[in-house]
């Protein structure tokens, strides 16, 4: 009776090192999350936060690995990664999703915004959801739109002042239609490149220059290579946070939710983070030497009259009903009818 009495204690004992043994070893859901910008930029801040809002929200269940810097590759790279299920979120430019959902670009449209407040309106109402779904026929889920910030211009050559100045200008431009045909309608020399080679082409004036928010050209450094900076709002850029079709549908309901909830949470302090330090980047730029010019009125619709061609590519490729639904909210943002 002793015998059996040690036996079965050591048994249990031996179960209950075996299920803390098991407990310690429970790995956390790894996620490789991709962005192309630094880790000190505001895609990089935003990246961490989600990071952590997802830790937070799982109990560390959920472990979100975020690879800055496109070392996970560019934009279309990360995005085919994830509809081959080899990567599992990014965050990217919605420009490079137009080869993927051709509804995309209509956010590639120049000067079809005003303002932040009518981007918010769009991008997070019916219409922007509309687009989000789409993605998933793809392998794709689109969960919330972030911002990257109005574009300006910056060149090496010289001063950009009316639109006229842009002809012949080398410029690098995503990889996508919309961008390319709008900048060669204004006479510039427009070269798709990948975003994680810009640096380099322009240190060696392989490009004169290019087109970013402020907040990109203050966080790549671009000010160390180019010399004249140009006012011109010409399209407000989003970013997207996508994750990997393949992927998402083996979690459960609990987790997607989580990831929701982190990513709208994200969206909220990535767009704060970013007006706040566009509105001091601006200034930045001009200390760090940059020439800045602020394209008058009148010189802007010469750009907007040359690209109106574009826009109605762009309206013939997405569909009117879409522009028609796109328009309606901005007037109503505007409050008009």
């Amino acid at each position: 009776m002793k015998k059996w009495l040690l036996t079965a204690a050591a048994a249990a004992l031996t179960l209950s090192f075996g299920a803390h043994a098991y407990a310690q070893n429970i790995q956390p859901r790894l996620i490789r999350f991709g962005y192309g910008l630094n880790e000190d930029s505001n895609q990089g801040r935003a990246a961490r936060f989600f990071a952590e809002e997802v830790a937070k929200r799982s109990g560390g269940k959920l472990k979100v690995r975020t690879f800055g810097a496109a070392t996970l590759g560019p934009d279309p790279q990360m995005q085919n990664a994830l509809i081959g299920g080899a990567q599992e979120m990014m965050v990217g430019s919605t420009a490079t999703l137009v080869g993927t959902v051709k509804e995309f670009a209509i956010w590639d449209v120049p000067f079809m915004f005003a303002n932040e407040k009518e981007a918010d309106a769009v991008l997070d109402g019916p219409v922007g959801q509309k687009l989000l779904d789409k993605l998933q026929e793809k392998g794709l889920v689109g969960l919330v739109y972030w911002e990257n910030g109005f574009r300006n211009l910056t060149n090496s050559r010289h001063k950009i002042e009316k639109a006229e100045d842009l002809q012949g200008v080398k410029l690098r431009v995503m990889q996508n239609p919309v961008f390319i045909d709008t900048f060669k309608a204004a006479g510039a020399n427009a070269v798709p490149l990948a975003f994680a080679e810009l640096f380099t082409a322009l240190e060696t004036k392989a490009v004169d220059g290019q087109e970013n928010p402020y907040t990109t050209i203050v966080s790549s450094k671009f000010y160390e290579v180019q010399k004249y900076l140009t006012v011109t709002n010409h399209v407000y850029s989003p970013w997207i946070m996508t994750a990997s079709k393949v992927w998402w549908d083996k979690l459960s309901p609990d987790e997607q939710k989580i990831l929701i909830d982190a990513a709208v949470a994200s969206r909220d302090f990535e767009r704060a983070d970013t007006r706040a330090e566009a509105a001091k980047a601006l200034d930045q730029l001009k200390a760090d030497g940059m020439d800045v010019t602020v394209m008058p009125p009148e010189e802007v619709a010469k750009l907007r009259e040359k690209a109106a061609p574009v826009t109605k590519t762009v309206i013939d490729s997405v569909g009117q009903p879409l522009w028609d639904e796109v328009q309606a909210e901005i007037r109503k943002t505007r409050g008009t009818n």
